[in-house]
């Protein structure tokens, strides 16, 4: 066999809205698969530029406007190599999901996407008018079908690449995460190939988004359906591509990356979730209750792993009815995990409640109302930490899976958009088998827990 195409799949972290800082990397990244991988062609995710999904900011004109000269700027910045990227196209009065190859300093070849996902999480027909053409360019010698994400997931558009003369498909993507859709990415895109017999590379880029994880795993794959190189998951990663011509047809390889089991990539996946909220939205760190029990210790394991331990605040807030017990465990799991620890009862702001509160409830503050004013004096304290420095507050993790709404009782954007992050990643009974083998918090089981 002799080497005919490189290919880099640069699986990236973008942000929505960050043009810029997006162009920057896309261009540092086109570089360094250039210069020290000697790439022919480096490949990026679907909507690279603008971040996925960049939603009713498509809406603004100054977007496309912003965009254009994005473009602009990547060809001239690299003209040695081919590109290949996505981006929102703006043609006239309509928008395409798109993807753009520039080598020598201009665009040589453009494809808008076909099918348009509207489930689920996508809403893409709000935003985007389908494409009806397959895209074919020549790199290296090879000539390669582009396609976009959905496109990959219906062998019809795999087939009308073949038709238009195809070698290798070539798809991008902004696949969410949750368990079990590497599987389904791979029959899939198996499917596809088999259907066109022609293999297939698949780009995914990686990150949180808002309530949305993306986990890379990027893939090479034969007109067989078996995969030959395998970028990591949950992670930024450029897999090196190399397709060859044999005597069959054209078989990629590349290394191929060791897999999470199923406990370990939802705990990768929610690390790094809260890591891109809280980065990406600009909060110093969080603060969270710790109450001593296997909730809120796995929350504050994920805190510390996604944040670091000198961004992780833990409180614990116990009642006249809270067990020493519990307040030595929370104490020990932040020591063990090297995170600030405060104590802060809250028997005297329940108590100021009830004495504001007993000439208006006619002296009768018991039941569900002692038990919400408990709650939400814990959410007084906390929202006050937050306010103060900076930080984002993360709810105990029963309350996040059980979707039993908020514990502290403050309903805000920030606080459902984390427990949405885990809800949606996270069913209820993957969390002790999550807890015991992605050794969380350091194998550190808290007697308040095992009892």
């Amino acid at each position: 066999m002799t080497a005919s195409l490189r290919l880099v799949l640069a699986q990236a972290d973008f942000c929505v809205g960050d043009i810029s800082g997006n162009t920057a990397r896309i261009i540092d990244l086109a570089r360094t698969a250039r210069v020290e991988h000697g790439a022919h062609a480096v490949v990026f995710p679907e909507l690279a530029v603008t971040g996925y999904p960049p939603e009713d900011l498509l809406f603004r004109p100054g977007l496309h406007r912003r965009v254009r000269s994005a473009l602009d700027a990547i060809a001239a910045a690299e003209p040695g190599i081919h590109v290949v990227l996505g981006y929102p196209e703006r043609d006239g009065a309509n928008t395409f999901n798109s993807a753009a190859v520039f080598h020598g300093g201009r665009q040589v070849a453009n494809y808008r996407k076909q099918r348009l996902p509207n489930y689920s999480v996508f809403d893409e027909k709000r935003y985007f008018e389908p494409g009806t053409a397959a895209t074919i360019i020549e790199l290296g010698g090879v000539r390669v079908g582009l396609s976009i994400c959905e496109d990959i997931w219906s062998p019809q558009t795999a087939v009308q690449a073949a038709a238009a003369g195809a070698e290798l498909i070539c798809n991008l993507n902004a696949s969410p995460y949750h368990m079990g859709k590497a599987v389904e990415r791979t029959n899939a895109v198996t499917e596809a190939a088999h259907a066109a017999g022609l293999p297939v590379v698949y780009v995914n880029t990686v990150g949180g988004q808002d309530e949305l994880i993306f986990d890379g795993g990027s893939f090479a794959l034969d007109a067989r359906g078996v995969v030959t190189a395998l970028a990591a998951s949950f992670v930024e990663d450029l897999l090196v591509v190399d397709v060859d011509r044999a005597a069959d047809g054209l078989v990629p390889r590349g290394a191929l990356a060791a897999t999470p089991d199923a406990d370990a990539a939802v705990y990768q996946a929610l690390v790094l979730g809260i890591r891109d909220y809280v980065r990406k939205n600009r909060f110093k760190g969080c603060v969270l209750g710790l109450s001593g029990g296997i909730d809120s210790a796995l929350t504050l394991a994920l805190a510390v792993d996604a944040l670091g331990a000198e961004c992780v605040t833990a409180v614990s807030m116990p009642s006249r009815y809270t067990a020493d017990m519990s307040i030595d465990d929370a104490r020990e799991e932040a020591a063990r995990l090297g995170c600030a620890f405060h104590v802060v009862p809250i028997e005297g702001p329940v108590k100021a409640f009830g004495e504001v509160l007993t000439p208006l409830l006619g002296g009768d503050a018991g039941g569900v109302t002692a038990q919400n004013i408990q709650a939400r004096s814990r959410g007084v304290i906390l929202m006050a930490q937050s306010n103060a420095t900076g930080n984002i507050v993360m709810e105990d993790l029963v309350f996040l899976l059980e979707g039993a709404g908020l514990k502290t009782g403050v309903d805000i954007d920030k606080l459902v958009a984390i427990r949405e992050i885990i809800a949606r990643n996270l069913p209820d009974e993957t969390l002790y088998g999550m807890y015991a083998r992605a050794g969380a918090p350091k194998g550190f089981v808290p007697a308040s827990a095992a009892a």
